[in-house]
């Protein structure tokens, strides 16, 4: 094989890696289809309002973001994430559907890098199991919160999947995932109220993804 021709495929290979990793316009439509059922659920949950500020913990494609954006109305709306293409298509998504309530923050793995007591409400949706420096985030998150401030956690139990592990997680998630009792012990520890366990989330589904946490500060 000519030089010319290696150089050839690696680009090709190059592209269609890139390519696999960016979500196409029916896994946007399908994301932002999904956040529009679940969003009042979440609305209820937390017992948002209009108004208010709610931070969004691993937007990732930023779909539940732009939602509770447009829901808020005054209020605002903060967007977090670790890699900086979500942060990106989180932002360009809010510009596209003319959002000037959205803040976007790249967080930490041990803090959510949130103002201090800045939200009436914050959510994590399959996030929360991927965190390893429990104790430094579960207290970011306490601190992220105002008084009687509302904290869900929506996550799934463990499976036994090692090749989607998080690498360095504890034992007690029994694979990838979290179990509920799991979410309650480590966020009571950090000054957390447990108020309510949802076993099935989001409620009413035909395939309820997993579970939800809610806490009070």
């Amino acid at each position: 094989m000519t030089i010319l021709r290696i150089l050839v495929v690696l680009l090709a290979v190059g592209v269609a890696s890139l390519t696999a990793q960016e979500p196409n316009a029916r896994q946007v439509a399908q994301e932002r289809e999904q956040a529009e059922l679940d969003a009042p659920k979440l609305v209820e949950v937390l017992e948002l309002k209009p108004g208010m500020t709610v931070a969004d913990i691993g937007a990732g494609g930023g779909a539940m973001t732009v939602v509770l954006g447009k829901w808020i109305g005054s209020g605002h709306v903060y967007a977090t994430d670790i890699t900086q293409r979500a942060l990106q298509t989180t932002r360009e998504y809010a510009k596209r559907e003319g959002l000037t309530n959205v803040t976007v923050i790249e967080g930490a793995d041990a803090a959510t890098n949130l103002p201090v007591g800045c939200c009436d409400a914050v959510f994590l949706r399959h996030v929360y199991h991927h965190i390893i420096e429990i104790s430094a985030f579960s207290k970011s998150l306490h601190a992220s919160l105002r008084a009687g401030g509302r904290l869900a956690i929506i996550d799934f139990e463990g499976r036994p999947d090692p090749a989607r592990i998080p690498k360095g997680v504890p034992a007690n998630r029994l694979g990838h995932g979290i179990p509920a009792s799991v979410v309650i012990e480590e966020l009571t520890a950090a000054g957390f109220t447990h108020v309510l366990t949802i076993a099935n989330w989001p409620p009413g589904d035909k395939n309820p993804t997993g579970h939800l946490t809610l806490f009070r500060k």
